[in-house]
């Protein structure tokens, strides 16, 4: 089965290692083992808890424990309509595989995770790609939704907030892309692994799965949770949905690994807790993002209102990934092209990593920008 190449994945594994500041990281700030235990008011003393765990396979559809937590993120979920996955693209690759056949139409909204179109395309189906525009904010355009959404529709993909332009569907548009989908009897699969980063309030939109009988969500501990290291996701969506699900992930997965469900638990059981954390990282940076956007004359942008990226317009002379290219070998500085994700003429940029690192690396790409501009 051939597959387009993984454009983000391919940069980051290219670079991300081999810069001084990564300023292309989509997660909040991970934390460590320690940093865990503290924010969830635990101490070293309860690592004692793992010496008795025989690290043998996990529960398979991951442990009711965690399975519980996972519900309090959502209205009306329950553990019958959770399953743990390897991270969100394990989710992600397992919706796709499960729902979608050859011929199938379906709508990608993008720019999104390369995911939600690719995996569709390798599969032989007929993907219609709806593209997010500047001045609609980055927010996707209902009449062309609805024209694209023929009747028949297997599914329409989507991420919300939006990777990477940091846009928020919030819950009237939700309610009308519903509206737009039950029309067509088609599912909705709603990436939220940003979920809970929104910039006011406890961080949470509302979620798909909560909103539509044939809704999908999927999410992590990577980005608000900032747990990345521990590879673990979730699918939340109809029970009897979740049952054809098994039957591809008893070829990929078995079972996550007990420690990761352990650590994951902990995380999400304390979710005002650790979230408070990652919006005082996010919530702080994006403001300085946003003053050094304005003193910036050749950056412009769509403010991002969640999320842990901002998608930058640039006004140069030269290809995005010539643009990241030349930023990394005179600073050190790392971004993400917009090529990668169909956005040429722009660069991603990930502003929840350490403040200090942002802030240096914002520093020197401004140096950059008036060296390019004297």
């Amino acid at each position: 089965m051939y597959i387009e190449p993984f454009g983000v994945e391919l940069w980051m594994n290219e670079w991300e290692t081999r810069c001084e500041f990564n300023l292309a990281e989509t997660c909040v700030q991970s934390m460590t083992v320690a940093e865990l235990l503290a924010v969830t008011g635990h101490s070293d003393a309860d690592l004692s808890d793992l010496l008795s765990m025989k690290l043998t396979y996990g529960d398979i559809e991951g442990s009711q424990r965690l399975r519980t937590a996972i519900t309090k993120l959502y209205e009306r979920q329950s553990t019958d309509n959770i399953v743990i996955t390897h991270g969100t693209i394990g989710a992600n690759m397992l919706i796709h595989k499960t729902l979608v056949e050859a011929n199938d139409r379906v709508v990608a909204v993008v720019p999104t995770y390369q995911q939600h179109y690719s995996i569709p395309s390798s599969i032989g189906a007929d993907v219609k790609r709806l593209k997010l525009r500047e001045e609609h904010g980055f927010l996707p355009d209902l009449d062309e939704l609805k024209e694209l959404t023929t009747a028949g529709t297997r599914l329409i993909a989507l991420t919300n907030p939006n990777n990477p332009t940091g846009a928020l569907i919030e819950r009237a548009m939700l309610e009308e892309i519903v509206n737009i989908a039950r029309d067509a009897d088609a599912w909705i699969l709603c990436d939220e692994v940003y979920r809970g980063t929104d910039q006011h309030g406890n961080g949470f939109t509302e979620s798909i799965a909560d909103l539509y009988e044939k809704g999908i969500s999927t999410a992590s501990t990577s980005k608000a949770f900032a747990l990345a290291g521990l590879r673990l996701g979730w699918i939340a969506g109809p029970a009897d949905l979740l049952e054809k699900v098994a039957l591809h992930r008893d070829y990929d997965t078995i079972s996550v690994g007990m420690i990761d469900d352990h650590f994951a638990t902990l995380a999400i059981e304390n979710s005002d807790s650790v979230l408070e954390r990652s919006h005082a990282i996010t919530r702080t940076n994006l403001s300085s993002l946003s003053s050094w956007v304005d003193q910036e004359p050749r950056i412009d942008w769509v403010k991002p209102r969640s999320g842990t990226t901002a998608l930058l317009k640039y006004d140069l002379e030269m290809t995005s990934r010539d643009f990241c290219l030349a930023l990394l070998k005179a600073t050190g500085v790392m971004f993400t092209p917009g090529s990668v994700l169909d956005m040429e003429g722009h660069v991603r940029v990930g502003y929840a990593n350490d403040p200090a690192i942002l802030n240096e690396g914002l520093a020197r790409v401004s140096d950059f920008l008036a060296q390019l501009s004297g």
